[in-house]
C-alpha cells in the first residue's frame, strides 16, 4: 500500500468523523448559545437551565439523525471493504 492511498483513506475517515460529530454537536451549540443569551438577559445563573436543554437537543439530534448517521458509517465501511483488493495489490 502506497502512502498516498493511506492518506486518502485517513482523510476520508476524518472527514466522515467531522461530519457525523457536527451533526450532533451543532444543534446543541446553538441551543447553548440561545440559553446563554437568555440567562444573561434575565440574570438567571442556574446550571441545570443550561445543561438540560442541550442534553435534550443532543438526544433529539441523535434520534432524528440516527438513521442518516448509521447509513453514512455503513456506506464508508462498504466502500472501504470494497477497495481492499485494489489497495492490497
Amino acid at each position: 500500500m502506497s502512502p498516498e492511498v493511506f492518506v486518502d483513506i485517513l482523510r476520508d475517515a476524518l472527514f466522515l468523523v467531522i461530519v457525523l460529530v457536527s451533526a450532533v454537536i451543532v444543534p446543541s451549540l446553538l441551543i447553548g448559545l440561545v440559553v446563554a443569551v437568555f440567562q444573561a438577559a434575565t440574570s438567571i445563573n442556574e446550571q441545570t437551565l443550561s445543561f438540560l436543554p442541550r442534553l435534550i437537543v443532543t438526544l433529539l439530534a441523535l434520534i432524528i439523525g440516527g438513521h442518516w448517521l448509521v447509513q453514512q458509517l455503513m456506506d464508508y465501511a462498504i466502500a472501504l471493504i470494497a477497495s481492499i483488493p485494489s489497495v492490497v495489490s
